[in-house]
């Protein structure tokens, strides 16, 4: 059964990790033999990265999320020393978000930069969340250099002008269950067209489950389901494209180690 990775999940969000060993069950039964999960605060973070220290394939993330207000806001420095922690190995998820923040959001480009800074000082790639704010992320990427630490775009939802620019910075393209949604022909063009050494899967759990499991409370299992679109759209059999993504994941987090067989 292909191992697949689902490089971005909340499993410690309360909905999951009040039925964690179920969840590890199903992701397993489904071939699914890793995940990484991301923060969206500091004051959570410490749930992150026990996971990650009891779970040899659960990776972790340290960030704060663009839309976050409240809580500690930390620096570049900062977020470096947390990526020290065992199976850290991204930081984010970080970006702009002007969907759900109004007014100045210069503190949002504050944080971001703050972020950028941090992952060209850990050699951590960038997990990027952008919301009506694509022009100015990619702005921000460019002026920030941060091809020098590079990463993913995390649940892509732009069209293939914003990930060709993406990419021509070396980042790479994750498909959440969007990309199975029949109105999401604009990202489902950009599945087709990405460069097969450039692609990533995600649930986003436990938000935006795939079709035929939209509306139900999403989970790693489930990012079977985006793969097996994402590869029936490219015309590749989904053994191969399992393999191509995962081989994709470690590629990029350079410091997640991949377990031995029967470990």
């Amino acid at each position: 059964m292909p191992n697949l990775v689902d490089s971005h999940c909340h499993i410690n969000f309360q909905d999951l990790a009040s039925q964690l060993p179920d969840i590890l069950t199903n992701a397993a039964n489904a071939g699914v033999g890793y995940m990484l999960c991301v923060a969206v605060n500091i004051e959570d973070f410490p749930e992150i990265a026990s996971l990650a220290e009891e779970h040899p394939h659960i990776f972790a993330s340290v960030g704060v999320h663009p839309n976050a207000q409240n809580g500690e806001d930390p620096g570049a420095e900062r977020l470096a020393e947390l990526a020290l922690k065992h199976n850290v190995v991204a930081i984010g998820e970080t970006g702009l978000d002007y969907f759900r923040s109004e007014g100045n959001l210069d503190w949002q480009k504050k944080r971001f930069s703050e972020h950028i800074e941090a992952a060209k000082q850990t050699g951590c790639p960038l997990i990027i969340h952008t919301r009506s704010a694509a022009d100015d992320t990619m702005d921000m990427l460019r002026a920030e250099n941060a091809e020098k630490a590079g990463g993913v775009m995390h649940c892509f939802a732009e069209d293939w002008d914003i990930a060709r620019q993406a990419l021509d910075l070396g980042f790479y393209i994750s498909f959440s269950g969007i990309v199975t949604f029949k109105n999401a022909e604009a990202i489902k063009e950009v599945a087709r067209k990405a460069p097969p050494d450039r692609i990533l899967v995600e649930t986003d759990a436990p938000y935006l489950a795939p079709v035929p499991l939209r509306g139900k409370l999403n989970q790693p299992a489930y990012v079977q389901h985006t793969a097996r679109h994402v590869a029936e759209l490219r015309g590749v059999p989904y053994e191969q494209f399992a393999q191509e993504t995962t081989d994709n994941f470690f590629r990029l987090f350079s410091k997640a180690e991949r377990l031995s067989e029967g470990s």
